[in-house]
């Protein structure tokens, strides 16, 4: 325990009015003293005891408990210092400050570690500093160390320190790193045509002669087969893209580690562009006017994304009602144009309730048949002709048809229903909650019943609705590249019009579109991945068997794996929680996929070569220093405030001198009504000094 004390003073009246009386006091002494008056040193000691008087002196004692100086260190541990030798490099300089710190009388150490923010916000030293610095009192800071590589994101919220701010750099002088960046990809691109993206990649830092120039860069869409090139380091390279499909196109950028490069965390990047089709062209062929055409016409006008060609037979070959061909208004239909030479254009043919009348050759429909297995698609919505002996099943379309009329038409009311196949299948899956809500105390779909039904036997593919004790509705198939379906009956349009109550039919017409368009989100076997924020979310639809559990691969190359459980008929979902960002790879059986968390190379990532940098005018202004790891580690010393408190070999913190006070003693020097009265006395004595004379 210290004591200090000081003097201290109440005035009884403003310092400027004691001011002016002194000033007033010397004067009058002053005067009397030039007239030599024998009572001017009388006059003299009265001014000064009534000045006392006003001026109420008091003596303050305290009684003072030293406090320790506080030093603050800010170890950074965020993913860019967890590359190379850095995590020994950081430990060895922070063992290092608290054991200096421990060996300076009178101080302590604050610390606190520093780890990769959320949202992709890099490293908060800066931020944590302000935080711990909040902590202490002001007063007894003498100083802050920041142990990092100096890839610091938040430097404008360093606070203002009261002392020196130190960087105790990690990294090594020969360091050097190359970096993957996707500097253009826009998050739509029209099918068919190419998208231009852009790519660079650099190098940082102290680049060996051997690998400078070039890389391998390699490139797949969806996990595909990697396509190997060999480009520039240091420029802008446009890549034209073609979109495969429709939906959401994952694309992967990957270049080639390097020998003795820090990392390859920023050596990949992963591109998703969502696929959509300028103009869906559609061809629709009713064979004759009926309640249904209307329907389909109506939904595929609807949408403004649909170019339809359709074609109504009014007139086949075979009617001869006597008009004269120079009469007939109709519009001849261009089978050569539509089905050899434009066929490849369309990207789905529908015959609506069409037969045979010798307007297509069979050649044509060979054509059709063709087009299927190289990737086109055909939807046969059946009527009564199906089942006749002009059919369009006996064609050479029969190898394609996923089901064989029998020749019988049920004319009888029957309820939609969906197969154990159906439950399953992205197509139908879920359609009974669209459709109206079932009577009360009544099961299955609430939709209206149809009233005709094409009896077939199915020979392939998936019969995923039914009716009329269990026969087939709708069957769906793939054929070479292509799919089918057959649509049984011609009574879709009754839930159109709401018989009954109607039902969905605009979504599972809509459906059976999108899946015959290969749109990824209706593939009936498929693995795919969202990410929100470090939440994972795993769904694997399958028409087979429950799948096994799906096996992860993280960025850092560790694995784990996910179980699934049932949703829903058909489809599995799992989810596991991250803190890594970057890529996760995806592996169920034969199937694969890729999902990002956060960007696939994160701000961390984006410089790694460490450097003052970003520090340098924070740690001037506050007299610091800047000292790299690997050139030795500084000792630490005492210097005073206002002066340069680094060198080389050492840093330098400030004593503060902090106490606390635990006693005061305030004692009077003066009684003020006695120094007046003693003022009082004195005047009276110089007034009879100078009488007598």
């Amino acid at each position: 325990m210290d004591s200090a004390g000081e003097i201290l003073f109440d005035p009884l009246l403003p310092w400027v009015a004691i001011g002016a009386l002194a000033a007033f006091s010397a004067l009058a002494v002053g005067l009397a003293l030039w007239r030599g008056l024998r009572g001017w040193w009388l006059r003299a000691l009265a001014a000064l005891a009534l000045l006392v008087a006003v001026a109420n002196p008091s003596y303050q004692q305290e009684d003072r408990a030293p406090l320790s100086d506080i030093v603050l260190m800010v170890v950074d541990d965020s993913a860019s210092q967890r590359i190379a030798d850095r995590p020994a490099q950081t430990e060895e300089a922070a063992q290092a400050i608290r054991d200096a710190v421990a060996r300076l009388p009178n101080t302590e150490l604050r610390e606190v570690t520093v780890r990769t923010a959320e949202d992709n916000a890099g490293t908060l030293a800066a931020t944590a500093l302000a935080e711990l610095m909040a902590e202490e009192p002001r007063a007894r800071i003498a100083g802050a160390v920041v142990v990092s590589d100096g890839q610091v994101h938040d430097v404008e919220r360093m606070p203002d320190l009261p002392a020196p701010l130190h960087v105790l750099l990690t990294g090594r002088d020969t360091d050097w790193d190359r970096r993957l960046i996707v500097r253009n990809a826009p998050a739509f691109a029209i099918l068919d045509e190419e998208v231009q993206l852009t790519v660079r990649i650099d190098d940082q830092g102290a680049v060996p002669e051997d690998v400078a120039g070039e890389a391998e860069l390699t490139i797949s869409v969806d996990g595909g087969e990697p396509m190997p090139f060999t480009v520039p380091v240091g420029q802008d390279i446009e890549l034209p893209v073609t979109l495969p499909h429709g939906g959401m196109n994952v694309i992967q950028f990957q270049v080639a580690a390097a020998e003795g490069e820090l990392t390859d965390r920023n050596n990949e990047a992963v591109v998703q562009i969502n696929g959509v089709r300028d103009r869906l062209r559609v061809l629709l062929v009713s064979g004759e006017p009926h309640a249904g055409e209307r329907t389909w016409r109506n939904l595929l006008k609807s949408d403004s994304s649909v170019d339809l060609v359709h074609f109504t037979i009014l007139r086949p070959p075979e009617k001869q009602d006597g008009v004269p061909v120079n009469e007939l208004s109709l519009i001849a239909f261009p089978t050569r144009e539509l089905f050899l030479e434009k066929i490849d254009e369309f990207d789905l043919i529908i015959f609506d309730r069409y037969k045979r009348r010798g307007i297509l050759p069979m050649i044509y429909l060979d054509n059709v048949r063709q087009y299927v297995e190289q990737g086109g698609a055909v939807l046969v919505a059946a009527g009564p002709d199906f089942a006749s002996a002009d059919s369009l099943y006996r064609s050479p379309l029969s190898e394609i048809i996923p089901a064989t009329p029998t020749a019988r038409v049920l004319e009888r009311p029957f309820l939609p229903e969906l197969t154990e196949a159906g439950l399953k299948h992205p197509v139908t899956q879920g359609l009974p909650e669209l459709g109206p809500a079932p009577a009360e105390g009544e099961e299955g779909p609430g939709w209206g019943r149809w009233f005709r039904l094409i009896d077939t036997d199915p020979k392939s593919g998936h019969t995923v609705m039914a009716g009329d004790t269990d026969r087939p509705l709708l069957v769906l198939d793939r054929v070479g590249e292509g799919r089918v379906a057959l649509m049984a009956s011609d009574h879709a349009w009754l839930w159109w019009r709401g018989y009954e109550g109607g039902g969905p039919q605009l979504e599972l017409l809509r459906r059976l579109a999108h899946w015959m368009m290969k749109e990824p989100e209706l593939e009936e076997e498929a693995l795919t991945a969202t990410a929100e924020g470090g939440e994972v979310t795993i769904t694997r639809r399958t028409m087979g068997d429950p799948p096994g559990p799906v096996e992860v691969e993280g960025p850092d190359g560790e694995t784990f794996t996910v179980e699934l459980t049932e949703e829903r008929p058909g489809r599995f979902t799992g989810t596991f929680e991250t803190a890594e960002t970057g890529l996760f790879r995806l592996a169920e059986g034969d199937m694969t996929a890729i999902v990002g968390v956060g960007p696939s190379a994160p701000r961390e990532y984006e410089q790694t070569i460490a450097s003052g940098a970003a520090l340098e005018e924070a740690v001037a202004a506050r007299r610091g220093g800047i000292q790299r790891i690997e050139e030795g580690l500084p000792s630490i010393r005492e210097v005073r405030e206002g002066r340069i408190a680094a060198g080389r070999g050492w840093i330098g913190v400030t004593p503060r001198e902090a106490y606390l006070t635990a006693d005061v003693t305030v004692t009077p020097l003066v009684a003020p009504l006695l120094f007046l009265l003693a003022a009082m006395a004195l005047t009276l004595g110089a007034w009879l000094r100078e009488g007598r004379r």
